[in-house]
C-alpha cells in the first residue's frame, strides 16, 4: 500500500467531480491525495540555442481550482500537486504506478468515452494495474453519497479475489451494504425446439447460480462480518444484469481480467458499465 490516491484534473466539471470523489476516498483510507495535471509543450527546442520551456499559467489555475474543490468538501486533507510536462496518458500511467487508486473524470457518453487530461479512459484502464474509478459530473453529489450501498459484478467463471477484496473493503470503509450481482443467460437446454424458454429449466439454472454465488462470497462474508451483503442473480446477459443491479448504488465495481494479452482487452461488461452506469465505476484488474 502506497497510501496515495491520485486524480487527474483538467479544469472540466467532470474532473472536479473526480477530485471530490477521490478526496472522500483518501479521507476514508487515511491516505494522501495527489492532484495531477499534464500538458505537452506545443513547441520544440530551437536548434543551437539554450532553451527553457515556458510553463503556461493554466496548469496552476487548474490544480488550484481542484484544491479548492477538495478543501470545500474534505478540509484539512493532505494534498500533493504534480504539474507534469509530458503527454497526459503517459503521465497518468506513471501516476498510477505510484498510487493505490487512480480517479478520472468522465466526459459522458459517446461512441468512445473520453476522460480527464485528454487521454482515452479505456486505453488508460488497460495499461495500469491499480483500480481506476471513472466519475461523471454530478456523480459526487450528496444524493449520490446517500445512495444505497455498493454494487459489484461477479462473473463466477474464474476466481476474482482482487475484485471482491476491493468491493468488500469499499463497503466496509463506508459502512454501507454490498450488492453482489451475477448475470447469467438461460442455458441452452432451457429452450425448446420452438425457441420458447421452459420455466422449470430456468429455475434450476437460477438455483445453481445462486449456490455458486453464495459459495464464492462465503469466505468474504466471514472476513467482513459487519458488511451486509445482498446476493442478486439475474437470468439475463451479464451487462444489462449489472446495470440493473447498479440502480441506486453509490459505486459500481467491475472486474477486468488480466490474461497477459499482447494487446490488453476491455470486456463488453466494462464497456457497458462505463457508458451507462448511473454512478461512479471502479474498474479492478484481477488474475
Amino acid at each position: 500500500m502506497k497510501d496515495v490516491i491520485a486524480v487527474g484534473v483538467d479544469g472540466t466539471p467532470q474532473a472536479l467531480a473526480a477530485a471530490r470523489w477521490a478526496a472522500l476516498e483518501a479521507r476514508l483510507r487515511q491516505a494522501r491525495l495527489r492532484l495531477l495535471t499534464a500538458w505537452q509543450p506545443l513547441t520544440g527546442k530551437p536548434r543551437g540555442a539554450p532553451w527553457a520551456p515556458e510553463v503556461p499559467h493554466w496548469p496552476d489555475r487548474i490544480v488550484e481550482e481542484a484544491r479548492a474543490a477538495v478543501e470545500s468538501t474534505q478540509p484539512g486533507l493532505p494534498v500533493d500537486v504534480s504539474l507534469v510536462r509530458e503527454p497526459p496518458l503517459e503521465a497518468l500511467v506513471e501516476a498510477a504506478e505510484q498510487a493505490d487508486l487512480l480517479a478520472l473524470g468522465s466526459r459522458g457518453l459517446g461512441p468512445v468515452a473520453r476522460f480527464a487530461l485528454g487521454g482515452t479512459g479505456l486505453d488508460l484502464v488497460s495499461r495500469v494495474a491499480v483500480p481506476v474509478v471513472l466519475v461523471r459530473s454530478r456523480q459526487d453529489s450528496p444524493q449520490m453519497e446517500d445512495a444505497n450501498g455498493i454494487a459489484v459484478g461477479v462473473s463466477l467463471r474464474a476466481p476474482c479475489e482482487g475484485l471482491l477484496a476491493f468491493a468488500f473493503e469499499s463497503a466496509a470503509r463506508r459502512a454501507v451494504p454490498l450488492r453482489a450481482v451475477h448475470g447469467r443467460n438461460p442455458p441452452p437446454f432451457a429452450y425448446d425446439l420452438g425457441g420458447a424458454v421452459g420455466r422449470g429449466a430456468v429455475e434450476r439454472a437460477e438455483l445453481l447460480a445462486r449456490e455458486e454465488l453464495s459459495e464464492a462470497l462465503r469466505p468474504w462474508r466471514q472476513k467482513f462480518r459487519d458488511v451486509r451483503v445482498e446476493e442478486q442473480v439475474v437470468m439475463e446477459s451479464p451487462a444489462p444484469a449489472l446495470l440493473h443491479g447498479a440502480a441506486g448504488a453509490q459505486l459500481l465495481v467491475v472486474g477486468r481480467r488480466h490474461l497477459g494479452h499482447v494487446v490488453p482487452r476491455i470486456g463488453h461488461v466494462v464497456h457497458a458499465a462505463v457508458h451507462h452506469a448511473p454512478c461512479p465505476v471502479a474498474i479492478v484488474r484481477h488474475a
